[in-house]
């Protein structure tokens, strides 16, 4: 795609030479095999405004760096069928891992984006200074399960609870996480693993992954809600995630609301006014309250039957209707104050208490938002709705592990 755009990251030499121009011509043709799948030269040669000749010197440039493969032929068109070219692969892997109290979940995915492994390692119990043997024992797990070894992955995501401060190194707003907040454990981590590692938030990860993949797509200024054990929220800001000067941008729990005592020392308590609203906790003392029989533990997994429950009965039991409409109230009282202060046009509802409840709460929730706040965002309920987390770790790397091994410039 010939230009004067800026060369791909790291491009060296002066900009429209034919060498920054050939790798972003290389660059763009990745892309829209990523996008598209399997095209023909002629195909790509369109889609670039590239000439025929050009669009051959390009794939055979690419196709001996390693970086696309022939597969199979085009068929059903007249003439002779089509050579098709695809993104190899196997030029690069990634891996990502969700971390909660209870476990680790790890993935390893290609560069073209598929899952090629995943493990998951259970952790209560576990000794706390052994979260360096957790994180490889995890991560080689879903490297054997990938037909792998750790030296083939490229780089590596780690979603956490809370944030890591970037002044400190310590781990804040994740106190129910242990073993995660000594000062030198990333250094102990980067010392250990042979690839990169990078650290973000979970939630900033699941904004990620309905940025790329799911609700948010095409969208650069979005606030996401996240609702399952604990409530929080990710802000992108034109188009890149808004973490705040210690990491804990988006810890919307902590937002003192009205409808519950305030919460003093919200940090060493872990939780604040909008969490005990309506964080996923409140839904079975709520339904308590409003005489439904129902077990208080597992709260969140508790929390999503009864709203899923009283989404499908809605309009047709009267106290599962009215424990729809409480917590749709209570979570549009905390979003109102997002509103008023960031002004989003769009909200996505994820994690699964929100989820549970579905369209029928997300329209609930829509219309006391309108009462409550001064702008109308437009409110949506996520489509990751398996593994959010590790989707985001994985696209995370997958972005900067492409712009690596794309770039032919060098």
């Amino acid at each position: 795609m010939a230009g004067t755009t800026p060369g791909p990251p790291g491009a060296s030499g002066t900009p429209g030479t034919p060498r920054v121009l050939r790798a972003m011509n290389d660059r763009a043709a990745l892309d829209l095999l990523l996008e598209h799948g399997p095209l023909s030269r002629t195909r790509i040669g369109k889609l670039t405004g590239l000439s025929k000749p050009t669009a051959s010197q390009l794939l055979a440039r690419l196709e001996a760096a390693g970086l696309v493969v022939a597969t199979g032929t085009s068929e059903g068109r007249p003439g002779p069928n089509a050579q098709l070219y695809t993104v190899n692969p196997r030029a690069a892997h990634v891996a990502g891992l969700d971390v909660n109290s209870r476990r680790i979940v790890a993935a390893v995915a290609d560069v073209t984006g598929a899952t090629v492994g995943q493990f998951e390692l259970a952790t209560p119990g576990r000794r706390a200074d052994s979260v360096v043997r957790q994180v490889a024992d995890a991560l080689d797990g879903a490297v054997k399960d990938a037909g792998l070894t750790r030296g083939d992955v490229h780089r590596i995501v780690i979603g956490t609870p809370g944030a890591f401060d970037p002044g400190t190194g310590r781990l804040r707003y994740a106190s129910h996480l242990p073993g995660w907040h000594s000062p030198t454990l990333l250094d102990e981590l980067a010392a250990f693993l042979p690839m990169p590692v990078e650290y973000e938030n979970d939630v900033n990860l699941v904004a990620v992954a309905e940025q790329r993949l799911g609700a948010a797509r095409g969208h650069e200024d979005f606030v996401l809600l996240w609702n399952e054990e604990g409530l929080g929220a990710a802000l992108v800001i034109n188009g890149r995630l808004h973490r705040g000067f210690t990491g804990g941008a988006g810890e919307v729990g902590f937002l003192p609301v009205p409808g519950t005592p305030l919460v003093r020392q919200v940090v060493k308590a872990n939780s604040g006014g909008f969490q005990e609203l309506a964080g996923a906790q409140s839904v079975p003392r709520l339904a308590k309250a409003l005489g439904i029989d129902t077990p208080q533990q597992p709260y969140a997994k508790v929390a999503a039957e009864l709203l899923a429950r009283a989404a499908d009965a809605y309009e047709e039991d009267e106290a599962l209707t009215e424990l729809l409409r409480q917590y749709a109230q209570r979570l549009a009282t905390g979003l109102a104050s997002v509103t008023a202060v960031l002004d989003p046009g769009l909200i996505v509802l994820s994690g699964g208490a929100v989820a549970a409840g579905g369209e029928i709460l997300r329209s609930l929730i829509q219309s006391e938002l309108a009462e409550l706040a001064a702008s109308r965002p437009r409110l949506v309920v996520g489509e990751i709705d398996r593994t959010p987390v590790l989707r985001g770790a994985l696209e995370r790397a997958l972005a900067d592990t492409r712009d690596e091994v794309f770039d032919t410039s060098r």
